[in-house]
């Protein structure tokens, strides 16, 4: 792996609750430097984050009801939408765990396809959050299919906020559940480059990390 593929794997991650303009703008100027996929913010942060990286190739991605998913469809549609007007580019959304451990599984794909539909009608890339800390492989088995049915752009592990974050088992499993037709974002605990290599070998092809700089740092001594 080239150091410019590398970079290209990360979301730089900041989603302290209280995060200042001063944050936002100094994780705005490290993906810059850096060229990082995109920045993951709280959506609240949005337009900040638009102005600060406006013309840099540097996509802005709004955590949309995070990190519960505890919302009803309609404010998560509508919390994806405002984030897309404010300048997000992409979107990461926490399903609601409450309504798959119940069995509802036509909720979740309506909930899944509304969002999506949103992302898609407005070319902005979309992202479900599993939670996988919280789920059963069956679970995570039935999101898959339903993410196979609605195709969102990418399936992700976790929202780091949980229990646990990413881990191999779950990358593998998603990435055999929905093979090329939808990517996976590995999220989570992943602070070194080892676990980051590891993530990608797994099926990995996005990483959400706020050790970007570390990683990549790492990378570079290692003499890649």
């Amino acid at each position: 792996m080239k150091l410019s593929d590398l970079v290209k794997l990360f979301d730089h991650t900041y989603l302290k609750p209280y995060a200042t303009d001063a944050d936002m703008e100094k994780l705005c100027r490290e993906a810059k430097e850096y060229g990082f996929a995109m920045v993951a913010v709280n959506s609240v942060q949005t337009k900040r984050c638009a102005e600060f990286l406006k013309g840099s190739g540097v996509h802005v991605g709004a955590a949309v009801s995070f990190p519960l998913g505890q919302t009803a469809i309609e404010t998560k549609v509508f919390e994806t939408e405002n984030a897309i007007a404010n300048g997000a580019d992409e979107i990461d959304y926490v399903i609601n765990i409450t309504e798959l451990k119940e069995g509802n599984h036509a909720y979740i794909q309506d909930e899944m396809h509304r969002i999506v539909t949103v992302c898609r009608s407005r070319n902005v890339i979309s992202k479900v959050i599993f939670e996988n800390c919280f789920l059963t492989d069956e679970e995570k088995k039935t999101l898959c299919e339903i993410a196979l049915e609605e195709r969102p752009d990418f399936i992700k592990t976790s929202t780091g906020f949980g229990t646990g974050g990413a881990v191999l088992s779950d990358v593998k499993l998603m990435k055999d559940m929905v093979g090329d037709v939808i990517k996976v974002k590995a999220a989570g605990g992943i602070r070194d480059l080892d676990t980051c290599l590891a993530m990608v070998e797994a099926g990995a092809e996005r990483i959400g990390t706020s050790a970007s700089i570390a990683i990549t740092e790492e990378f570079k001594s290692r003499g890649k």
